[in-house]
């Protein structure tokens, strides 16, 4: 009897322990039982409708404006890409780096043997020396022959001797001491060192080979600073000028809707005769990680705006093939709605039919489904089977 009684009740333990409770107290006490779990069962699905409704969070189907943008696959390439040459001639000593390995701006990367700079470095130092000799007796001498000729006792011309000799030993220490600034660079290229901060591409040389000025040495290139290279069809060239505007998406931007707009648009005045195409350079901000020089990645380029409607990406359903969301209606029902789906841009999905502006969209897709479930147990059977 306590069974049924907890079936017909609704099944709930409280309910159950209730009617054994007053079964002791006699039949009024029964009766009393099952005229308030009636009433219970009665108000429940208002209670389940109200807090459904009350919990779901919804957003408003809003026109937006969006960019009307034309894709097309470019090359993505190294602003910074060099290969360094050799200054001075040597013999190379030692090779400090390998291809594929990361150099610090400023880290030597080849050393070359030094002897025949040092010697040079040497004889400059010393040439130094003995012209700040030569200029010294000058200046003595010049002070001299200034005393003595104030006094009538030297000729002019020797006056003028003096001078003479004082300005050439002047230039004779400025010459010297230039072979040495020479000579000191010329010490100096005998350790190559990293223009910048970048990766080893190519290595040309092998230690123990003799190099001359302006023998390649090492290719190298930065990925702080990527440019992406594409070639345009000339329709649409003027309105890239008009707009001035870019995005380029990598493997994982594309995976996620994510865009990484452009800083710099660069370009070409002259079109490809062979394709009638222009190069644009898209020049992109630093710190983009997974991009490397020569892959192919998607560039968009903005050539007009248009009106869509979005909604939160959140909205949006995914089950199987079918991509759909929840509506709210009016009267307070849930419908689930087919829709198609345009792109993606800053968290906001557009949507190409299947809403109208105004109409709102659940943000919980979850607990939308579980109160379009709660609503069709609330339904008459008859009304269901429609």
């Amino acid at each position: 009897m306590d069974a049924r009684l907890f079936l017909i009740t609704g099944g709930t333990m409280a309910n159950l322990k209730l009617i054994q409770q007053k079964r002791r107290t006699g039949s009024k006490g029964l009766i009393s039982v099952f005229t308030l779990i009636i009433a219970q069962l009665a108000l429940l699905p208002f209670v389940h409708a109200a807090s459904s409704d009350s919990q779901l969070e919804t957003a408003q189907v809003r026109l937006q404006s969006l960019s009307r943008e034309f894709r097309l696959d470019g090359v993505v390439e190294a602003i910074n890409r060099a290969t360094v040459s050799a200054q001075t001639g040597g013999n190379i000593k030692e090779i400090l780096v390998d291809v594929d390995d990361y150099v610090e701006k400023g880290a030597i990367i080849i050393r070359l043997k030094d002897v025949s700079q040092q010697a040079q470095l040497k004889k400059a130092q010393a040439g130094e020396k003995e012209a700040i000799s030569n200029l010294a007796k000058a200046e003595d001498e010049y002070v001299r022959i200034k005393g003595i000729y104030a006094k009538k006792v030297v000729s002019k011309s020797q006056m003028d001797e003096a001078t003479h000799a004082l300005s050439a030993a002047k230039a004779r220490l400025e010459s010297t001491r230039a072979s040495l600034d020479e000579a000191r660079e010329q010490l100096s290229y005998t350790q190559v060192k990293a223009p910048y901060s970048g990766i080893v591409i190519e290595r040309h040389v092998e230690a123990g080979e003799t190099v001359q000025p302006g023998t390649k040495l090492m290719t190298g290139v930065s990925l702080d600073k990527l440019r992406v290279n594409v070639d345009v069809p000339q329709s649409l060239i003027n309105k890239i000028r008009e707009y001035g505007k870019a995005f380029v998406y990598t493997d994982e931007a594309l995976n996620g809707e994510h865009q990484v707009t452009v800083e710099k648009i660069t370009i070409f005045p002259i079109a490809d005769r062979a394709s009638n195409t222009f190069k644009v350079r898209l020049d992109l901000p630093e710190g983009i990680k997974g991009l490397f020089p020569g892959m192919f990645v998607k560039a968009s380029l903005v050539t007009g705006e248009k009106q869509v409607l979005v909604v939160p990406q959140e909205s949006i359903v995914y089950r199987s093939e079918v991509t759909a969301v929840y509506v709210l209606a009016n009267d307070g029902l849930i419908n689930f709605r087919q829709v198609r789906l345009g792109s993606v841009s800053n968290g906001s999905q557009a949507i190409i039919s299947g809403l109208s502006e105004g109409e709102k969209v659940a943000l919980d897709p979850i607990k939308a489904g579980i109160a379009v479930m709660q609503q069709r147990r609330q339904q008459p059977t008859g009304q269901g089977d429609e």
